[in-house]
């Protein structure tokens, strides 16, 4: 069990940013929750399921997709240390 079968679609803020990366050509494309309820009824599904159900629009490749939630903010690199 993963954080994908932790949260459902409708349990996500309108807005954010969802990120699909292709398995086979690498292709990112970014979508909302609010995107996603506008295509069909799918406030009930896990985001696993929505990730299984995903599949690449690049021409020719068709692949699967793998779903991720990017992180707003930077990244801090570790400052403390050996005293």
């Amino acid at each position: 069990m993963s954080w994908l079968d932790a949260i459902q679609l409708r349990d996500l803020d309108a807005e954010t940013r969802l990120e699909l990366t292709c398995r086979t050509c690498g292709k990112v494309r970014f979508v909302t929750p609010a995107h996603l309820l506008t295509l069909g009824d799918f406030g009930h599904l896990w985001l696993s399921e929505v990730q299984a159900r995903a599949r690449c629009k690049q021409r020719g490749c068709n692949g699967a997709m793998r779903l991720a939630m990017p992180q707003r903010g930077g990244t801090k690199g570790f400052v403390g240390g050996i005293a």
